[in-house]
């Protein structure tokens, strides 16, 4: 991944600074360079991901898998599993969503599927890594544990909620993948044509929405300077806590693009549990993701899972800056 960024961030060095040649320093140049380089990134994940999600729904047996997770419902099992299952995979808020339409196509319960789509964003492995040397191992073990938790509550909540009916009509309306006997016994060359086709439906579905959220960012990334954010949730402003939050929602940054910025205003006097607040908001609950999601969820539904898992951070940032 990190050699992927690199390159990425070369090519738009070349861009930007080669052919169109702009200042490095000017706020166009800075808004332009993030917008290519995480438009592409981006891109190419969601493609992987979409494709990979498609090999596996079409060669597990899903039927048995829903029957499973919706056995374990009542539990939570379903909801820690899932919660889990996003803790180790390295995607950010806008790669997890084709592994969430590939869930809903296989009908398993909203609520797992809302746990996997909340965790796999706020947890990610380099930035354990990063933390622990940063900041030690308690901060990083209430790092991973808030977010695995925010996961299960959240989808169990909203799952409580009923709000499995707004989820958007093209994805109710999808065929859950058959994986009859017959089918299984086909080689993955034989099974790449249906595979392709839906990948790229939800392709289509998606793209330009990335485009337009990724857009936005880049240019609050560009124009809004640090600043603006010290100033705003300083240690002396007891509502510095939802502030960050708000704050975070309309930028999008990966958990190990974002620690760099959590260094910055820790420095600058803002407490830990408001940084991580900020951070948390950032990373899941970005305005691109929020543009994504619409595609794919009801507008109550969106409504509702900004504010659940917004309201989640906050009591969590909270919690951070007693305990820390």
């Amino acid at each position: 991944m990190e050699a992927l960024t690199n390159a990425l961030s070369n090519l738009a060095d070349y861009i930007v600074l080669g052919l169109l040649g702009l200042e490095k320093s000017g706020l166009f140049a800075t808004a332009l360079h993030y917008f290519i380089t995480t438009f592409i990134l981006i891109s190419v994940l969601v493609i992987l991901v979409t494709y990979i999600m498609g090999i596996i729904t079409n060669y597990l047996p899903m039927d048995k898998v829903r029957v499973y997770l919706e056995k374990n419902k009542k539990s939570g099992l379903g909801n820690i599993f899932a919660s889990a299952l996003g803790a180790i995979t390295p995607f950010c808020s806008c790669s997890s969503i084709p592994l969430f339409v590939g869930m809903m196509q296989a009908r398993i319960p909203l609520g797992i599927a809302l746990s996997f789509l909340i965790t796999s964003p706020l947890v990610n492995e380099i930035a354990i890594v990063l933390f622990w040397v940063s900041y030690g191992w308690k901060v990083t073990v209430i790092y991973i544990v808030s977010g695995i938790l925010l996961g299960i509550f959240g989808g169990i909540l909203l799952e409580k909620m009923g709000m499995a009916k707004y989820v958007a009509e093209w994805l109710q309306n999808m065929k859950v993948a058959n994986n009859n006997t017959k089918q299984n016994k086909r080689k993955l060359i034989q099974r790449l044509p249906e595979i392709h086709k839906e990948a790229f439906d939800t392709l289509k579905k998606l793209v330009p929405y990335i485009f337009i959220g990724i857009a936005i960012g880049s240019f609050i990334h560009g124009y809004v300077p640090q600043s603006f954010f010290e100033t705003y949730i300083s240690d002396s402003n007891p509502f510095a806590v939802p502030i960050a939050v708000l704050l975070g929602i309309p930028l999008y940054i990966d958990a190990v693009g974002v620690l760099p910025v959590i260094e910055t205003l820790v420095a600058k006097g803002v407490p830990l549990g408001t940084a991580i607040a900020f951070m948390m908001a950032s990373i899941g609950l970005s305005l691109p993701e929020a543009l994504l999601l619409k595609k794919v969820m009801q507008k109550k539904l969106i409504i509702a899972f900004f504010t659940t898992i917004g309201i989640g951070m906050i009591i969590s940032g909270y919690v951070f800056n007693l305990i820390l």
